[in-house]
């Protein structure tokens, strides 16, 4: 039996088991629209395109499976750019199916035709223009494959008006076979050995955590390399949860330009340091020459790229972080008997936990004013860490990830590569319809929240309660504090004391609205809020000119910290 291109795609998305889509509708992909009841796919409509991009990212890093998001042409298509450049920065399973003109019009300046495919080239792992409907079933498999496997990141596949029109028989390839593409997942034994001789002599270890050890599910392997051989551990933004953040002994809390104390001190004096699927960025290596200057650095990746790319590492090891932190584990099972581990370290763990004690996580408490970190420590305190925790850019953002106890891996959802403002909402959507029993939070700035508040809509007509905690301090506060720092307080443009009434734009949307001005009603009114099973909107007036420490100036070594 034929089907049209429409019904082959969603044919096709059942069959990757893809529960729902997050879409807005246009011309182009009507035809989509047209066949979607007939299908098993929900489909989530938001208010912007971007929100569509950033809920299926959120649904993404929330589950660990592939997220999908469906839009038309032109304008529709640009719109989930800066979405998809947020996923590839951050290596996030994504597949975006966008609609196109009749192939016919292509290049002719037709009513919302945009060269899609041209713009995301350089910010997809790959994309394709559908040319025949008889090619749909098989680019479809080979987008979900490519975007799960060796580096994840998004994948797009643009579809001409006429081609979801066509009629072509349905068959859905069992495999993927592409010549051009296939990733190296298995480490080479060599040099996993070399990696357990390293293991094994080195008197400083330190582990270098990165979103690929949560992208590839080897938490459990990370934590026992960690817990049986007494090695300390730090993490990227993105590497949040992998390693238990209530391990007070072995965990360091997050390192780089507001790390703390102890994991810039820890990754300065570390005699080994072992990366797993982690980028070396600017914002956690500093001043690259003086990075971590007394050690032998091992750097596991699936993607070869990555390997040498900012700092120079001695022993590279290009694999699935679950498969090399596995064989790992097998050749330091095979090396446990001889060591006394329990002892070995015990002068390194002693030294950082010295640096802890010299210069704790903390901040200036005040009995009167909101301090914007009290607030992220009640919200942890109220969901014992187990909420699922989304975040926008800027304060916000390193409040949360310093003072937010994260214990398992997809609990953390923040955009960290790219830096996108208007981010954390629409993804706490995603991860709220994975996760309908759970609470999610999203922790905002009064600046980046109204960069995506119209999905309010979204979140009030679908029923996914999120709760959104907006650190309201009357500006753009990261910038503020560069200005402040750096710039001799000259604040421009970044005060923000035109704003909306937080707490009626909530109840115009048919949500829940809080307002806090005291610092005793902090708690009270964010269980209040957190027990109500809808929307809601809690707008705490904080501190204004509180800023994030420990932070390290761009350009400084990681010990150059400006300290509380």
């Amino acid at each position: 039996m034929e089907l049209t291109g429409a019904q082959i795609l969603l044919k096709c998305l059942e069959k990757e088991g893809v529960d729902v889509v997050f879409g807005f509708p246009g011309g182009a992909v009507i035809d989509i629209y047209d066949e979607i009841p007939n299908f098993s796919v929900e489909h989530i409509l938001v208010r912007h395109e971007q929100g569509a991009i950033h809920a299926a990212d959120g649904y993404a890093r929330a589950t660990g499976d592939t997220g999908v998001c469906l839009v038309t042409s032109g304008p529709g298509a640009t719109n989930t750019v800066t979405g998809i450049a947020t996923a590839y920065l951050d290596s996030i399973p994504v597949v975006i199916f966008t609609g196109q003109v009749p192939r016919p019009l292509i290049g002719n300046d037709a009513f919302q035709e945009v060269d899609i495919v041209g713009i995301t080239r350089p910010c997809t792992k790959h994309n394709y223009l559908v040319q025949d409907v008889c090619d749909l079933a098989r680019i479809v498999k080979q987008a979900f494959y490519i975007a799960r496997s060796g580096r994840p990141g998004p994948v797009l596949v643009d579809l001409p008006k006429d081609v979801l029109n066509q009629k072509c028989r349905f068959d859905y390839p069992e495999k993927v076979s592409m010549r051009s593409y296939n990733p190296n997942v298995k480490p080479h034994v060599g040099q996993v050995r070399k990696v357990a001789g390293l293991i094994r002599k080195a008197e400083r270890p330190l582990i270098y955590s990165g979103g690929g050890v949560v992208s590839s599910k080897s938490h459990e392997e990370l934590r026992w390399l960690a817990q049986e051989l007494r090695i300390p551990v730090t993490s990227t933004l993105m590497g949040l949860g992998a390693y238990p953040g209530d391990d007070e002994e072995l965990w360091l809390g997050m390192l780089g330009m507001h790390g703390t104390y102890s994991a810039n001190m820890a990754i300065h004096n570390c005699d080994l340091l072992l990366a797993a699927g982690a980028r070396f960025d600017d914002r956690v290596t500093g001043k690259i020459s003086e990075f971590a200057p007394h050690a032998t650095i091992v750097h596991i990746d699936v993607d070869p790229t990555s390997i040498q790319k900012n700092v120079s590492v001695h022993v590279p090891l290009v694999a699935d972080c679950k498969e090399a932190l596995g064989a790992l584990q097998k050749e330091m099972q095979a090396l446990r008997d001889e060591m006394d581990w329990e002892r070995k370290h015990e002068q390194w763990l002693a030294q950082i936990q010295e640096w802890r004690r010299m210069h704790p996580l903390t901040y200036l408490d005040d009995e009167e004013k909101i301090k914007p970190q009290y607030v992220v420590e009640k919200i942890d305190e109220i969901t014992k860490g187990e909420a699922i925790i989304c975040t926008e850019v800027g304060q916000n953002q390193m409040w949360a990830a310093q003072f937010c106890t994260v214990k398992e891996p997809n609990m953390f959802l923040t955009s960290g590569g790219l830096g996108t403002m208007g981010y954390g909402f629409p993804a706490a959507l995603g991860a709220q319809r994975a996760f309908p029993d759970k609470l999610v939070i999203d922790i905002a700035g009064d600046g980046s929240i109204q960069m995506n508040i119209q999905e309010m809509m979204t979140a009030v007509c679908n029923k996914l309660p999120v709760k959104i905690v907006i650190l309201n301090n009357g500006y753009l506060g990261m910038v503020r504090q560069w200005q402040e720092l750096f710039y001799e307080k000259n604040y421009c443009a970044t005060c923000m004391d035109a704003q909306p009434d937080f707490v009626k734009l909530a109840e115009a949307y048919g949500a829940a609205g809080f307002r806090v001005t005291r610092k005793q009603d902090v708690q009270s009114v964010l269980e209040e809020a957190f027990a109500l099973d809808k929307p809601v909107i809690v707008d705490v007036r904080v501190e204004q000119e509180e800023n994030v420490y420990p932070m390290v100036p761009a350009g400084a070594s990681l010990t150059e910290m400006l300290l509380v």
